[in-house]
């Protein structure tokens, strides 16, 4: 074991420690995206098949994408590679957070590695799945706004970021939970904060999910309003239960 390692172990690390902690663990995550990438450049062809079914659902007839520029096949093949390694490397990710994260843990609380994991990651799946369920929805609803007399045609680059978008915004999401729940476990906010802060909470997702959906229809609002809303009440429950359980230890001085 490394110097550095020891001091992260520990858990005492200067500032510098700290920052050059950071810098190993943001390195090894873009390098775990570059590979994703790689691999999802080589496997493009099914996986633009699947950002398409949405489109193909509500236009059976027409469900292709008009490229009006001889490099934009090009274009939309690197971006959907780079958002696919995002996914790929994501679980990698995690673990990089939270090895990052851990030394400023208890001891006792450094044992979840594993779950924080397991858990952002099912989670981050999970909003990424509901995000393909709502997208026919909502390109229906767009294309209905816009009136009969308007012909769809979309362009590749801007239906592949529509899609990847929509799908990395709910996945996003989905980590809010983990968010509030390492906030409480780091100190930096606690659960009467978060009761308190209900009235607000349920503007602020809101406004959140209206930035984090660009599709701007009422049913990705609710789809993704409501379980982070579920998710908010779900993190004040663990503030309580953990605030409880640390009572108790004290006051038996375990």
């Amino acid at each position: 074991m490394t110097t550095d390692e020891a001091s992260v172990a520990a858990g005492q690390m200067s500032l510098m420690e700290h920052l050059e902690e950071l810098r190993t663990r943001i390195i090894r995550s873009v390098i775990a995206i570059a590979v994703g990438a790689i691999v999802a450049y080589i496997f493009y062809p099914p996986i633009l098949e699947f950002l398409l079914e949405p489109h193909c659902e509500i236009n059976s007839e027409e469900c292709g994408l008009l490229a009006i520029s001889p490099l934009e096949g090009f274009s939309v093949r690197l971006t959907v590679s780079g958002y696919t390694g995002i996914a790929v490397a994501m679980p990698f990710v995690l673990w990089q957070v939270w090895k990052f994260i851990a030394p400023g843990l208890y001891p006792h609380e450094k044992r979840y590695g594993l779950a924080f994991v397991v858990f952002s990651f099912l989670l981050f799946a999970l909003g990424v799945a509901l995000a393909y369920w709502t997208i026919p929805r909502a390109l229906e609803f767009l294309q209905d706004v816009g009136g009969d007399n308007l012909q769809n045609f979309y362009r590749p680059k801007e239906y592949v970021g529509f899609v990847t978008k929509m799908m990395i915004g709910f996945g996003l999401g989905f980590e809010f939970p983990i968010v509030l729940i390492f906030l409480q476990l780091l100190g930096i906010v606690d659960n009467r904060m978060l009761r308190a802060g209900r009235r607000y909470a349920i503007v602020g997702i809101v406004a959140l999910v209206a930035v984090l959906t660009p599709s701007g229809d009422p049913l990705s609002l609710m789809a993704l309003s409501i379980p982070m809303y579920l998710f908010y009440e779900f993190a004040i429950v663990f503030g309580w239960w953990r605030a409880r359980k640390k009572a108790k230890a004290d006051a038996t001085g375990s």
